[in-house]
């Protein structure tokens, strides 16, 4: 059975040199992976991916690290437009972060209401990142009760998710394989598989036995045995129960 990576980056400048051999083995080896948008710029980059590769989907959205002072109706329109191409399964990476904070919390919080407006308006699902504010970005998707999507590389407990679950998928990634992620090992065990999706963010967050270097998609593999090794269940059931999910969360396969 191929595996699915719900969340990675393609695009990114650490694929520049081999990225034609990764996109070729991913074509052999994986179902389909989504290429995630985070800025204008990347967002364009994941739609060409995606126009060329036909197991390889796009989301496009602005990243709360990477959106400025103002969403202008331009910023809006433009959005839109990219959103309205048929390799484009959501919008996202959007949310909020209270980490770097390169924006305040108002307008990180406007940008991420803004777009998930225009989620709204087509209909399309979100892909949520959130750090160091995950009561704030409840509070947000709890404004959007018509509004489904996944929360990328979860951090939060099983408690919080509970207030969200019946609309939001919850990406489980590298960060289930650290030594210290007691917190996530502990979320994955209570939370139903029926609402997780496998994802990497490569070239982000490497799983063990690889932490420290590129990620690649293909290490959804190690994702899987660890979801399988937590739950006790076998690994066969993870990828199942998991690739349905994710075609249910971005569409994918419906007639």
């Amino acid at each position: 059975m191929k595996l699915i990576d719900t969340h990675c980056h393609l695009d990114n400048e650490k694929y520049d040199i081999d990225r034609k051999e990764i996109i070729e083995k991913i074509s052999k080896t994986m179902e389909f992976v989504v290429n995630i948008g985070y800025d204008f710029e990347s967002s364009k980059r994941s739609i060409e991916l995606a126009q060329k590769n036909s197991n390889i989907y796009a989301t496009v959205g602005v990243h709360p690290t990477e959106i400025g002072d103002n969403f202008s109706n331009e910023n809006y329109m433009e959005l839109k437009e990219m959103l309205l191409n048929e390799k484009v399964v959501a919008l996202g990476e959007i949310g909020l972060d209270y980490h770097w904070m390169t924006k305040t919390k108002e307008i990180q919080k406007n940008w991420f209401r803004k777009q998930m407006e225009l989620a709204r308006e087509l209909k399309k699902p979100v892909v949520i990142h959130t750090r160091e504010a995950i009561k704030d970005t409840i509070d947000i998707l709890k404004e959007f009760k018509d509004i489904y999507g996944v929360i990328h590389c979860y951090p939060g407990s099983y408690e919080s998710a509970t207030e969200i679950i019946d609309n939001y998928y919850f990406g489980v990634g590298g960060v289930s394989t650290f030594k210290n992620s007691k917190t996530t090992v502990e979320f994955i065990r209570q939370i139903p598989l029926e609402r997780i999706v496998i994802e990497t963010d490569s070239p982000y967050l490497t799983p063990e036995p690889f932490r420290g270097k590129r990620n690649l998609p293909e290490y959804v593999e190690y994702v899987v045995e660890k979801i399988a090794s937590i739950k006790e269940i076998d690994v066969e059931t993870v990828i199942a129960i998991t690739n349905e999910n994710a075609k249910k969360l971005y569409k994918i396969g419906e007639k």
